[in-house]
């Protein structure tokens, strides 16, 4: 079984008929009661019934009629069974003596709780994620399952939970996706909750995470080692400057002929250079004011 329309009316053409109908058997069936009693005529008599029973079945279908408001869907079964929906706003009449359950078409966001899980290198962290989604589907979302609601829920903290443990918080390899890559993590999470929640009618828009961060048991001994690995790039990315601009002065150096150095002279230079370009505090100058040589 699948989404499908329910049979439905203007509620108000049915309304008003239906309430100049049930006046004019109310007050035939008095007039037919008064008349009786005072005549003990069964014409009267017949009369009444036949207006009680008109005003009886404009009661009953009286029962179906119902309001839909914008952005949501009336579920209707009738002893059970599934009849239709009506997801267009305004005043219809259905099927009478008919249940009617209203799902919210709305756009919904909710936070997962933050969950303690371990990383692809088995450290553990605190993940939290936002998700975003609406019904598309009333009749899977009504039937499919108990309550979508807890559902999306369930099946969203378990898809940030595989996610948590299948990459690592941080990666210093550019091939290798972490947790920190945000709009890929997104995407990814987003795909998987689309695959879990299809069956329930619902379509997630968006999933985020919006808190990332090592348990508290580890989060100082991982800030030391993101600092150390921090320096290591700086000074890597320094050397590699310092090595090339040493290079570069004494090329120019020996092209315009400006001085004529020995290697142990060289590698004198090239020590003292590095020093300046590599030290992480202020060097000190010493101007030789004598010869290079001994």
């Amino acid at each position: 079984m699948e989404l499908r329309q329910a049979v439905r009316r203007n509620g108000f053409a049915v309304l008003l008929p239906g309430f100049v109908v049930l006046v004019a058997a109310i007050v035939g069936l008095v007039l037919g009661l008064v008349d009786f009693a005072n005549n003990e005529r069964v014409g009267s008599l017949v009369g009444a019934i036949v207006a009680g029973v008109v005003a009886l079945v404009v009661i009953v279908l009286a029962t179906g009629l119902t309001i839909v408001n914008p952005n949501e869907a009336k579920v209707i079964q009738f002893f059970g069974r599934y009849v239709g929906s009506v997801s267009e706003p305004g005043f219809f009449a259905v099927l009478p003596l008919t249940d009617r359950r209203s799902i919210s078409l709305r756009v919904r966001n909710f936070e997962t709780q933050k969950l303690k899980v371990n990383d692809a290198d088995g450290n553990p962290v605190e993940i939290a994620a936002v998700v975003v989604y609406r019904v598309t589907d009333s009749f899977k979302a009504a039937f499919s399952v108990d309550d979508y609601e807890e559902f999306v829920e369930t099946q969203s903290e378990a898809a940030v939970r595989h996610l948590a443990t299948t990459r690592p918080y941080d990666s210093h390899n550019e091939d290798r996706m972490s947790l920190r890559d945000g709009a890929q993590v997104a995407e990814e999470m987003t795909d998987e909750l689309r695959e879990r929640t299809e069956s329930a009618g619902i379509e997630v828009i968006e999933a985020r995470i919006t808190h990332l961060a090592y348990a508290p048991e580890i989060a100082q001994a991982m800030l030391v080692r993101q600092q150390a690995a921090q320096v290591v790039a700086a000074r890597a990315q320094i050397v590699e400057g310092a090595v090339g601009m040493v290079g570069l002065a004494l090329d120019r150096l020996s092209e315009q002929g400006v001085v004529e150095l020995d290697e142990e002279r060289r590698a004198a230079m090239v020590s003292n250079l590095l020093v300046v370009l590599c030290g992480d505090r202020a060097t000190q100058p010493v101007v030789n004011a004598g010869t290079l040589y001994a």
